[in-house]
């Protein structure tokens, strides 16, 4: 799943991103309203992190203008206005919660993934293709019932293909869907964790379609 993180504050930015990463998230990171309007626009990201006090347009403004366009996509205001007032002028404005600054980041995260959870509804949006289920909320996989461990960006790899089930999916796509602008990539990082995922899955479920990508079958 991937977030956008509006956040004009570099090291809270940082380390907010990171904590996300780490989580398993797709992070895009950016620092002023009007770079938070033109990625809002590309109606990619599954939830977005919101600070208030933002340089060329603030928050209250875009996520104004996002719930007038109709955009039902989860927001979790982070912000230092503490005031009940400026709580509930949050919310009011559509936003799904509101936390203060300074906060827990593994708070944070939770947060994140409980709006997620609330945003799919209570049925499970279970991504199923043979004998493989995917959990994107409660990153969980299960192989014929039996849970399999997955590193963050295993699961991330996993469910870019899941989501496409027998397409076959470049490693460019596979990149631009596991990791944020921004983070360092390896030059053979998505095939180190197909490499683990192969091996952790069976060979037979994922397929390497020479010169071209890679595809999840039904082995």
């Amino acid at each position: 799943m991937r977030i956008l993180l509006i956040e004009d504050d570099a090291m809270i930015g940082r380390a907010v991103r990171q904590g996300l990463a780490q989580a398993g998230f797709a992070v895009d990171w950016v620092t002023d309203g009007r770079a938070a309007e033109l990625s809002l626009a590309n109606g990619v990201y599954d939830l977005a992190v919101l600070d208030l006090g933002l340089p060329k347009k603030d928050g209250m403004s875009i996520l104004t203008a996002l719930r007038a366009m109709g955009n039902s996509m989860p927001v979790l205001i982070a912000s230092a206005r503490d005031t009940v007032r400026d709580r509930i002028s949050g919310l009011e404005a559509g936003a799904d919660d509101y936390v203060l600054k300074p906060f827990d980041l593994d708070e944070l995260v939770a947060r994140v993934r409980a709006l997620l959870r609330r945003h799919v509804g209570s049925g499970s949006p279970l991504m199923c293709f043979g004998p493989l289920a995917l959990d994107p909320v409660r990153k969980s996989v299960t192989r014929n019932g039996a849970p399999v461990e997955l590193s963050a960006k295993e699961f991330a790899v996993l469910e870019a293909l899941m989501q496409r089930p027998g397409a076959v999916l470049s490693r460019e796509k596979l990149e631009e869907s596991v990791y944020g602008w921004g983070e360092e990539i390896g030059s053979n990082a998505i095939e180190v964790h197909l490499h683990h995922l192969r091996k952790k899955l069976g060979s037979a479920l994922i397929k390497n379609v020479r010169g071209v990508g890679y595809r999840v079958t039904e082995g």
